[in-house]
């Protein structure tokens, strides 16, 4: 099903009737206030993180990102020089295909290198901007939820049903007909919508809530994600611009500091919402993220509504946008507070969606009557979750050097790989980290590399065209101890453990010893990235620009 508009539906904002703000009725669990956001939310969650004040926000401090990265620029090109000029000088070629298999990884990861660049060096920092009409205009804020539990979903609602700055209706889009969703949309003054038919899992719903709603500007929400009172007031100025179609904002897990996977799982997230988002919305190429978000209705109109045959079907709505003409706006402030996976298991659901939806819609990216700046941006960011080939390969030449003797480069090379690809890598990875002001850390790059199976199986999913299926990310963790989901990098590790023990008993040459090194230099990062799995609790990864977040304004 698409989304079909009616004539009211159409119309335009300022001659929308005036739609009755919710009722707020009171409720008979704890309630806790919180100063900061400036309101009173109702939560069965002792203690919710995402009632507290956000601590972190995407500008971050110091010098402006675009400063920075034209800063490393020399420093990035001297080592991307240093690295290729080795590796590509002429009588370099040990085996013919392994070296091949090298030089598409590395170029592949250059290209990204060079897009993430070229990505955060185009930095624009918007800020809030207040309506020009000065007119409350209506807004229908949707809560799509499925089996989620009551305690995560209510403290949405009641934030939701609290917005300032338009005339708002929440609806709370039920696909689980849980009666007690129809009782918590009821004591809130919300609207609740089910559906008879549950097609198009997320997607689906939404689509059936616009067909059911009319207000010009529509507000999604995921179920976890607590809005705060000023989310309208800092978003709705941007869409009296007649050519933006939506305008997105930071997802910000609060359970980062109190969770390990959530926590390494926000790192990833805080790199993407800094300086990354910050640098698409320059090049006018932020694409929709799920949560969070105000679109104009005239514009999902047009574009017929959310994809359903799409596992990320926002991904695709933004293609589609932006082919159409619309623009996009995104505003760095952390505007709504959320829930990021709590366990491995969460973790590894989310990934394998995100990565089978965004390679799947690579055909459409290249199909698209898109500017060739915004498929480029597109290619980027689909073509990251590819990177889990990169891995594999990097594993698999130490294995087949220390196993067969056969390697990629000529033996009176391969002494010196390290020296060369050292000084490229670090500069590579420093320059992330830079970028991420801090809050990109070295759990995530462990989670993100121990994760590299996701990313091969979703291509070769996607390559047999299996259907994929869509899975709602669990709000609430199931333990710590989930051997099974981390099998593949463990599995990676002790191969790689056990080859290097075989090969210091058959050779202690420089070559063997090179192979070694990068052997064991990735069963650590496949067995540290896998370690919240198998019960270890270390620090919970934090932002390092956690001290200077400014508090939301009430």
């Amino acid at each position: 099903m698409t989304f079909t508009p009616s004539r009211e539906t159409l119309a335009d904002s300022r001659h929308l009737s005036p739609v009755a703000p919710a009722a707020r009725h009171s409720v008979t669990i704890d309630t806790r206030v919180d100063l900061d956001l400036g309101t009173g939310i109702e939560t069965g969650i002792v203690g919710d993180p995402r009632l507290a004040p956000p601590t972190w926000q995407p500008m971050g401090s110091g010098r402006p990102l675009r400063r920075r990265m034209l800063y490393l620029l020399p420093l990035n090109v001297l080592a991307f020089c240093w690295y290729f000029g080795w590796l590509l000088a002429p009588g370099r070629v040990g085996n013919a295909f392994l070296y091949t298999l090298l030089l598409l990884a590395e170029a592949f990861n250059a290209v990204q290198a060079l897009g993430f660049w070229w990505t955060c060096s185009r930095e624009r920092v918007r800020r809030r901007r207040p309506q020009v009409s000065g007119q409350i205009i209506a807004v229908d804020v949707l809560v799509p939820v499925y089996n989620e539990p009551v305690d995560v979903v209510e403290p949405t609602v009641a934030a939701a049903v609290r917005l300032r700055g338009a005339q708002v209706r929440v609806f709370l889009l039920d696909d689980g007909d849980n009666p007690q969703m129809a009782a918590l949309a009821s004591r809130h003054g919300a609207g609740y919508i089910t559906r008879a038919e549950h097609n198009g899992a997320k997607a689906g719903n939404l689509n059936h809530a616009l067909g059911r709603t009319s207000a010009p500007i529509v507000v999604v929400f995921d179920c976890d994600h607590v809005p705060h009172p000023d989310f309208l007031e800092a978003t709705l100025g941007h869409l009296d611009d007649p050519g933006v179609g939506f305008v997105q904002t930071p997802q910000y897990y609060a359970n980062a500091s109190t969770n390990e996977v959530a926590g390494t799982s926000w790192a990833q997230q805080a790199l993407f919402f800094g300086g990354i988002a910050r640098g698409k919305d320059g090049l006018g190429s932020m694409f929709c993220c799920g949560t969070n978000i105000a679109f104009r209705r005239t514009a999902l109109a047009e574009v017929g509504g959310f994809s359903e045959d799409s596992l990320t079907e926002d991904f695709e709505l933004s293609i589609r946008m932006h082919s159409r003409g619309w623009r996009s706006v995104y505003v760095p402030e952390v505007l709504a507070s959320g829930l990021g996976p709590a366990d491995m298991a969460s973790y590894t659901s989310q990934q394998l969606r995100w990565s089978r939806g965004c390679i799947s819609a690579i055909p459409a990216v290249l199909a698209a009557g898109l500017p060739r700046r915004l498929k480029a941006q597109y290619l980027l960011s689909a073509g990251y979750f590819l990177s889990g080939w990169t891995v594999l390969i990097y594993m698999i030449m130490p294995l087949v050097r220390i196993l067969f003797g056969v390697q990629p480069i000529t033996a009176a090379s391969a002494d010196q790989f390290l020296l060369h690809f050292a000084p490229y890598f670090v500069v590579a990875l420093g320059t992330v980290a830079l970028a991420g002001n801090g809050s990109y850390t070295f759990g995530a790059f462990t989670l993100q590399s121990a994760s590299f199976w996701i990313g091969v199986l979703s291509t070769v999913r996607a390559v047999l065209r299996r259907p994929g299926r869509f899975v709602v990310t669990p709000k609430q963790g199931a333990g710590s101890w989930q051997p099974s989901v981390v099998a593949v990098p463990v599995a990676a590790a002790m191969v790689l453990i056990a080859a290097s023990i075989y090969g210091l008993t058959q050779d202690r040459g420089p070559g063997m010893a090179n192979s070694i090194a990068f052997a064991g230099v990735h069963a650590a990062l496949m067995l540290r990235g896998a370690a919240p799995a198998l019960g270890w609790r270390g620090r919970t990864a934090r932002t390092a620009v956690a001290s200077e977040a400014t508090p939301i304004a009430a």
